[in-house]
């Protein structure tokens, strides 16, 4: 894979995923200026994870949100495509349920979590509103949707300096802490090709979701976007027939 757009071949995705599962987490911090923990920090906030809630973390990698989230008394299930994050997730979390799958076919039945969040992995489905939709599809009416993904820094000087770190100094710095420099690259492709703030909220609303909203992290370099499935069916059926959604509605709520 030698450049990263919106059409990307899942094997070769998960593949890259494989390779770097073990030092991923570090390389992820020196990369992000030490700002990655303060961003997944955000994340859990923007969560507010409840005791006995049922949370559903994709693209959850090697585990670091879906154990913080579970600390808080909440039952959390971490999916991820890539067979290597999801064996160093469970050789780091062992009490966390891992499984191994594909967000745009979510291996869950409707109305099953009260959360579903993720973080930095929307830019990497081949179909992110697919996989927004299976999303819709698990949560339960009244669930929260939180997404935290790297956007667009919306002041021209600070998008010019960004821009100019994601060619520069990202790939240097990918080839002196990763064990597959190559990988970086396309993460740092992925992120200059992935939609600003705007766009990824209209996907967002597209599926069904409601009270939807975004918040800047770090002046626009990463955005939390936050949405619910409607409590009320007749909304939930109203969204069933215009995204032309072939599934049972539930008549709770």
């Amino acid at each position: 894979m030698s450049r990263a757009d919106l059409s990307k071949d899942p094997d070769d995705v998960s593949g890259m995923f494989d390779q770097v599962a073990s030092g991923y987490e570090r390389t992820n911090v020196v990369m992000s200026l030490g700002n990655d923990p303060l961003w997944r920090i955000a994340t859990i906030k923007a969560i507010e994870p409840k005791p006995g809630e049922r949370i559903l973390d994709v693209a959850t990698g090697t585990g670091v949100v879906a154990a913080r989230l579970q600390r808080s008394g909440a039952t959390v299930v971490g999916l991820d495509f890539s067979a290597g994050m999801v064996e160093e997730g469970r050789r780091r979390h062992p009490k966390i349920e891992f499984v191994e799958g594909d967000a745009q076919k979510l291996p869950f039945g409707d109305d099953e979590f009260d959360v579903v969040t993720i973080s930095f992995g929307l830019r990497n489905v081949e179909d992110p509103k697919v996989a927004l939709a299976e999303m819709y599809r698990v949560l339960k009416p009244g669930g929260r949707l939180v997404i935290c993904e790297f956007s667009k820094p919306q002041r021209a000087a600070l998008r010019f300096g960004y821009n100019a770190y994601l060619r520069t100094v990202a790939p240097l710095i990918a080839n002196l802490t990763s064990s597959n420099p190559a990988a970086y690259r396309y993460l740092v492709e992925s992120i200059e090709a992935w939609p600003d703030q705007g766009t990824l909220t209209q996907w967002i609303r597209g599926v069904g979701f409601t009270r939807v909203a975004y918040r800047d992290l770090t002046a626009g370099v990463v955005a939390l976007h936050r949405g619910r499935k409607p409590e009320d069916q007749a909304i939930r059926a109203a969204t069933a027939r215009r995204t032309g959604r072939s599934r049972k509605i539930d008549t709770a709520g």
